[in-house]
């Protein structure tokens, strides 16, 4: 039977605050161990090095604490993937500040220790329904720490990649947000009932126009594991080449979604 998702899926408040503070630790526990050179190497995200991917990091943990301290708007505008589809219009200014933000910080332990208390401390008191002032629009505390998610399990891969051998774990909760969340922007922006992706186990979606589907296995398959499908749907990796290597497997003809990949960069 088809398990297509036709309700803005919901988050556990608790749950994703537990996610981003055991995500955000991971990240602190694993730069806090690398030495001078590591943090000046390169990284795959265009000149910036790692410790201003490990700067960012923080400055995405930290606007929730931000946010938190500003006044509260009057009514939510966003959900979690609307932010999503307008982080590319921001990305450049983002990319300005990482580096001007990284010089002017001498101590990036103290940095993230700092980032993760004052996060803490936040997030003890204030209602996953308070809403929050973001560069996009107003959306709820819960919905933001989800698009939190996505930053935190994305750049944990991105350190992974460059530094060999420095394996930042990644929280399970953390990584089933981040899937998910990815899975349902991929619904939206190209809905429908054609294609069932599937990225076992944390979420199914349905999308792409077409002949719907009501029962038995559905004529267009896509099923990749959830970090094949966070670098896809982030630009990290190539749907030809993912399909190609075998991290994906699609059937039928509406399966290849290479046109509408990646959702975000």
């Amino acid at each position: 039977m088809s398990t297509a998702r036709k309700r803005p899926r919901t988050y556990d408040p608790a749950k994703i605050r537990t996610a981003v503070l055991a995500q955000f630790g991971h990240v602190r526990e694993s730069v806090g161990a690398l030495s001078a050179d590591r943090l000046a190497g390169p990284t795959r995200l265009g000149d910036w090095t790692v410790r201003e991917l490990a700067a960012h990091i923080a400055m995405t943990v930290e606007s929730v604490s931000r946010a938190l301290d500003q006044d509260e708007p009057a009514r939510s505008e966003l959900g979690p993937h609307d932010l999503l589809f307008a982080s590319a219009s921001f990305a450049d200014a983002i990319a300005g500040g990482v580096r001007e933000f990284a010089d002017r910080t001498a101590d990036l332990d103290a940095l993230l220790a700092d980032t993760e208390q004052r996060l803490t401390e936040r997030l003890a008191t204030a209602p996953g329904t308070r809403l929050l002032a973001t560069r996009a629009g107003a959306m709820t505390l819960t919905d933001y720490l989800v698009t939190r998610t996505v930053e935190l399990v994305v750049h944990s891969d991105d350190l992974n990649a460059a530094v060999p051998g420095l394996d930042v774990p990644y929280d399970r909760q953390a990584l089933a947000a981040c899937t998910r969340l990815l899975a349902d922007a991929l619904a939206v922006k190209a809905p429908g009932g054609s294609t069932e992706v599937r990225v076992p186990p944390y979420a199914v979606v349905q999308c792409v126009e077409g002949p719907r589907h009501t029962r038995g296995t559905p004529p267009n398959v896509v099923e990749t594991d959830p970090l094949t499908w966070v670098r896809l749907a982030t630009g990290r990796e190539e749907w030809r080449e993912a399909v190609r290597e075998a991290h994906v497997r699609a059937s039928g003809e509406r399966a290849d979604l290479g046109g509408l990949l990646p959702l975000m960069r």
